[in-house]
This record gives structure tokens, sequence and C-alpha cells, in this order.
């Protein structure tokens, strides 16, 4: 988004207050979801938080008609980091999370949707979630839906989570959570852009999750 449109936009909002032509945001995730004061960190967005602390994502999968019923314009998807917890496979993660993304395509075909990719954390799950992620980037143009990485804002060359936003290697601070709006805020835009279902987005060289 350009500075003219930026401006344009901020003059027809006031902070606090949903821009009424793009509809309800649902943000679904687990712990690191619902840590985010979103309405703050998304100023002009209207947020329903579907972010739980300690989903996995068979938790996610089976919430997920709680999602679909509110009937959002817009969904942002990270979810994944405790299926590892769990001992959980690459190949179990994926599934669900392709999975999710079907079944929100199918049932709101006009929604726009973002997955976002499984966060760093300790290094010692850095290939495990490239691995995820790559597999993700893969899927999420047949389900029409925009990805975001963010891997290069938020994790070290070694795959760790930046200490600098994060206290105990996998939650994030409000640094963290800044930086990550910083990365959702323009992805979201992006995805407005473009018709929801008629074809699939182009994404970009994703050099952290290859």
């Amino acid at each position: 988004m350009d500075e003219t449109t930026g401006d344009a936009m901020a003059e027809e909002w006031r902070p606090g207050e949903p821009i009424a032509e793009r509809g309800e945001l649902a943000m679904v995730g687990d712990s690191l979801t619902q840590g985010g004061d979103w309405e703050k960190l998304l100023p002009g967005e209207a947020v329903r938080n579907f972010g739980m602390a300690g989903d996995t994502t068979d938790d996610v999968l089976v919430r997920l008609g709680d999602v679909v019923d509110t009937r959002p314009a817009t969904i942002a998807l990270l979810v994944g980091t405790n299926d590892l917890a769990w001992r959980r496979s690459v190949e179990h993660v994926v599934r669900n999370i392709e999975t999710m993304l079907v079944t929100l395509r199918r049932e709101l075909p006009e929604t726009r949707i973002l997955a976002q990719s499984v966060m760093p954390r300790g290094h010692e799950f850095a290939d495990q979630i490239r691995d995820i992620n790559r597999h993700l980037w893969q899927f999420a143009p047949s389900a029409h839906v925009g990805w975001l990485d963010l891997w290069p804002a938020l994790a070290l060359e070694d795959g760790e989570l930046n200490p600098a936003y994060t206290e105990d290697r996998l939650h994030l601070n409000a640094e963290g959570y800044r930086v990550w709006a910083g990365e959702v805020a323009p992805a979201l835009e992006r995805i407005r852009d473009l018709p929801p279902s008629s074809r699939a987005i182009t994404l970009p060289d994703l050099g952290g999750t290859r």
C-alpha cells in the first residue's frame, strides 16, 4: 500500500472504529494468536480472536465450525507449534492445516484467507518447522489462500526465534507482537486486492521456508 492510499484510509476511519467495507477479521490459532491485542495491533480492523492457549492442529480442526459460523470477511490462520511439543509428525501437522484450508475455502468461498507460516521457536525445532512451512507454501495456491512467511522477520539464521522478541523461546513479547502485526497488515491488504476464490494467489520466493 502506497503512502497516498494510506493517507486516504487514515482520513476515512478513526482509531478504534472498524472500516465497514472490510468486514470482520477472524484471527485463528493457539496462544500466540490469543495473546495479541489485535484491535490495537491492527487499528481499523474489526477483530474476532479465535486463539486458544495450548491448541494443536487437532484442536483447531474440532472448533473450526465456530469460525465458519461467524462468516468473517477475512481469516488469518496460524497454528502448529504445539503439535511439535506433542511430537506430532510433520505429515500430521501439514495434513491437518491443509484440511482446515480446504474446509474454510469450501464453506466460505467469498472469504479472504491468509495462511501464516508456523513461527520459529527454539532452533532445535527449526528443521521440522521449515519442512511444514515448505509444504504449506506449496499447497496454499490450490486452496486460493494467501501465504505469509514470518521467518524473515522473526527468525535468526539458525532458525531460533529472535530473542529480542521472546522471553521463553516460544511466546512473543510486546516487540514480537509489534513485528508480527507489521507483517500481517500488508499481507491482509494484498489478499483483499485479489478475488477470494477465482484464481490462485501468486506466491513470493520464500527463502526462509525452503
